[in-house]
């Protein structure tokens, strides 16, 4: 049980961070991820939409006690990182820098299967 609460926990960080640290760019306004956002697409008012809310899923991934919110957490970032990926496979095919999307989502189901086995047990 110790080595998978340590897959777990590693996971869970590694995701909930790449996830918060992808959000700050668009809160502070940084002229590039705004460029990639109209560049896909979207309205610049979804930029700190999306950005919260990747935050706030962040830290209820990182919270313990609320696995309600923690499951609506994992599925809002699944959201998130299919739609991304959707939206840059749309926009410009498929190009390398969608690994940029397709990685973290492979630690973040790592991090909710792992979960699953702990909330088993």
């Amino acid at each position: 049980m110790k080595s998978v609460k340590i897959i777990y926990w590693t996971s869970t960080i590694v995701f909930a961070v790449f996830m918060a640290f992808t959000a700050i760019p668009s809160l502070m306004n940084v002229k590039e991820a705004l460029d990639a956002m109209a560049r896909l697409g979207y309205p610049l008012y979804f930029t700190k939409f999306i950005a919260v809310a990747k935050i706030l899923g962040a830290i209820a991934l990182l919270v313990p006690g609320f696995p309600k919110i923690r499951e609506w957490a994992y599925a809002g970032l699944f959201f998130d990182l299919i739609g991304a990926a959707f939206s840059i496979y749309s926009t410009s095919g498929l190009r390398p820098d969608i690994l940029f999307v397709v990685v973290p989502a492979l630690v973040g189901i790592i991090s909710y299967l792992y979960n699953q086995k702990i909330a088993k047990a």
